[in-house]
């Protein structure tokens, strides 16, 4: 284990990948207003928001996490941020667009710590993909193991909200495509079998994890997310 920065989710923080980290909840400094993030683009820098719809969304992100949708109210975010209800809708149409724009913010940083994973050139293509798994492990630890916002937000609303649903589905997709990549630059060095389908092997690790991330949520223990990296690395992967 190493101890790695860890630049994502609105902060900067050393960790150490795989340890056991404070668990506190942690109230994030970006934003970005995307439609459904499916691959790396080029983002806005924070500095490019109002201060008053950043400091909505640190909020809201932290506060959908911990809560999820239904119990998140406006008022209740207006009265922790001291914003006043006009302005809140002066940035966002409704409730639903509000939670949708704080979804794309977690999904433009969820491909921040993939491109940090997948761009270290010092390690082998499935040595990146871990990388990326032991990054988001030691960001759940930060947040004190409530889990995946995408897994949470979707078990709540996807069976109900489109709009939610169709977002969630780009989540996923853009996530396993570039993990995709990845395999198959290790299939190509010779690292994984001839006959794994990268894709596939990719909808499979994050299906474990997206798993793993509720059980972990249940028993605030990094536990489940350690044995579905394991076990995805010794049986999805061979």
């Amino acid at each position: 284990m190493t101890d790695e920065w860890v630049v994502g989710l609105g902060h900067r923080k050393k960790m150490r990948l795989c340890g056991t980290l404070p668990s506190s909840l942690t109230v994030f400094d970006t934003a970005y207003p995307l439609e459904a993030m499916t691959g790396p683009s080029s983002l806005p820098g924070d500095e490019s928001l109002h201060a008053t719809k950043r400091r909505l969304l640190d909020v809201g992100l932290a506060t959908l996490l911990e809560r999820g949708y239904n119990a998140t109210g406006i008022q209740d975010l207006l009265v922790a941020t001291s914003v006043p209800k006009g302005s809140f809708y002066h940035h966002f149409a409704s409730k639903e667009d509000f939670a949708l724009q704080v979804v794309d913010r977690y999904l433009a940083d969820m491909h921040g710590l993939l491109d940090q994973a997948l761009s270290d050139s010092d390690r082998t293509p499935l040595e990146r993909v871990r990388s990326f798994f032991e990054r988001l492990l030691a960001l759940y630890a930060s947040q004190g193991y409530l889990g995946s916002l995408i897994g949470l937000l979707g078990q709540e609303l996807a069976a109900v909200n489109t709009a939610f649903r169709r977002r969630m589905e780009g989540a996923y997709d853009g996530l396993a495509r570039r993990l995709a990549d990845a395999l198959e630059e290790a299939r190509r060095r010779g690292d994984l079998p001839a006959e794994v389908d990268p894709l596939q092997a990719a909808n499979l690790m994050l299906d474990c994890w997206e798993g793993a991330a509720a059980r972990s949520r249940l028993l605030r223990s990094p536990a489940p997310l350690e044995a579905a990296m394991d076990v995805s690395f010794r049986t999805v992967l061979t």
